[in-house]
């Protein structure tokens, strides 16, 4: 028996029908060389042969004295959880999204470990996929990648791998906040500690500044009251999913051009994409947009590309998107600068200082979306967040990785997340939000290429 943290009882608590709180992953494989055209039919034989699992995926939910708790599943059933699938032809990657989105609508189990794995054939060129989905309440978006990633490997001759519901000595929750959110932010706040009263002198002179900062200079005050957007009205149950691969040499010269980060330039790939699908929609906002953003606060040269997605701890930023500025290249300096202040702002303070700042600065955002009684103050109208992911080429089973695209939660007034990883030479990007709030939300892929190919001809021409 394990208690559940209060923060993952939140997440049980948030889960409504129209507010599925699991994360998930898609990964796209093909076949390898010397396999049988049956070749997922036998590997789907194999993994029902493999009946072993490990924790936490033998986890159900009980309840001990009115208070939710982790106990071993003694009758579980793995069919239940483990489905062999088929896409309807003529199996493009737009069915196999359109399953995806299908499946992320649908609400789990709780009388049943919550997880499912999703083995799909039916796509062409000799490939399959795999969709797994797990609540949030059970792992978090970074506890998750290295679950997947303990799967892989990056031999192609390995064989007979285990399945990842008997994967051993499974990561636990990252303790230091690698894996940030609004959620950790605020209950850290809130289980304070005497280390963490002791920061409130510095987070409140911060706070304080940047407040100053605010009144004299719009664009920090529109940190503190985003405005509002379609994006932050009520959803329904319903998701639409769309996935998309990058190029990171491409993103990376575009970097080196601006003297900015691998970071900041998909935050700017990301305004331009909102900016010009609320414009088709007559719906952009007079003022920028703001994004809650976690980003890497480890000390590196502006320029360091390299580096930019690496770090000893990770904090949140909520980063004006400047949707309200024309060109592409004047938008990613503003975006660079804007992140680079709060960087700076964090390099002065300790990482409990961090922590503390970020739940204060978040708390508003946080009782809205609790709550929905604070509707005219919309501390930031989108999630992007950037989930490490393999640096290799990756295998399972001697099937090659392709492409893994990170399916987040789309959430009431808060009904687009965008979350992206690294894959081998590739930023992934998956876009998860609500069917009827967003509608033709695949649109955005194009909206993406667009603001990347518009900074690369302000840049190199």
């Amino acid at each position: 028996m394990k208690p559940l943290s209060p923060t993952d009882q939140l997440f049980l608590w948030l889960e409504k029908r129209q507010q599925p709180m699991h994360v998930g992953g898609l990964q796209i494989f093909s076949f390898p060389d010397d396999a049988p055209d049956d070749y997922v039919t036998r590997l789907a034989e194999q993994l029902r042969n493999n009946t072993e699992v490990t924790s936490p995926f033998d986890r159900r939910l009980d309840s001990r004295l009115g208070q939710p708790v982790w106990v071993h599943d003694k009758h579980l059933d793995l069919e239940h959880h483990v489905r062999f699938e088929a896409l309807p032809t003529p199996g493009r990657v737009r069915e196999l999204l359109a399953f995806v989105s299908a499946e992320h609508s649908h609400l789990m189990d709780r009388e049943r470990p919550l997880w499912e794995f999703h083995l799909i054939e039916g796509l062409g060129d000799r490939q399959f996929a795999v969709y797994i989905k797990v609540h949030h309440s059970l792992v978090d978006g970074i506890s998750a990648m290295k679950i997947i990633q303990r799967m892989l490997t990056t031999d192609p001759s390995k064989r007979n791998m285990p399945p990842l519901w008997d994967v051993s000595a499974q990561p636990k929750r990252d303790a230091d906040g690698s894996g940030p959110s609004l959620w950790h932010s605020v209950g850290q706040l809130l289980g304070a500690s005497g280390k963490q009263l002791g920061t409130v002198p510095a987070v409140a002179r911060e706070l304080l500044r940047t407040i100053n900062t605010g009144r004299k200079n719009p664009a920090h005050q529109s940190v503190f009251q985003a405005p509002r957007s379609i994006l932050n009205q009520k959803i329904t149950g319903s998701r639409r999913f769309a996935a998309q691969s990058y190029c990171l040499k491409r993103i990376k010269a575009v970097c080196k051009a601006y003297r900015t980060t691998v970071n900041d330039v998909v935050t700017a790939m990301c305004a331009s994409a909102l900016r010009t699908y609320l414009m088709n929609l007559d719906a952009l906002p007079d003022k920028p947009l703001i994004a809650m953003v976690p980003v890497s606060l480890r000390k590196y040269e502006r320029s360091d590309c390299d580096k930019a997605a690496g770090g000893n701890h990770v904090g949140v930023i909520l980063a004006n998107l400047y949707t309200d500025e024309n060109h592409a290249g004047t938008r990613l300096l503003k975006i660079h600068q804007g992140i680079q202040e709060t960087k700076d702002r964090y390099a002065l303070m300790s990482p409990e200082e961090i922590v503390n700042y970020t739940a204060l600065t978040l708390a508003p955002a946080a009782f809205h979306l609790l709550t929905g009684m604070t509707p005219k103050w919309q501390t930031f109208n989108v999630v992007i967040s950037n989930v490490p992911g393999p640096k290799k080429t990756c295998y399972w089973n001697g099937a090659r990785l392709e492409g893994i695209y990170p399916v987040s939660i789309a959430m009431d007034r808060l009904a687009l997340n965008m979350t992206l990883t690294s894959y081998n030479d590739h930023i992934e990007f998956g876009l998860i939000g609500c069917r009827r709030t967003l509608p033709s939300l695949q649109r955005m892929l194009d909206y993406l290429e667009d603001g990347l190919a518009e900074l690369e001809q302000g840049a190199f021409n």
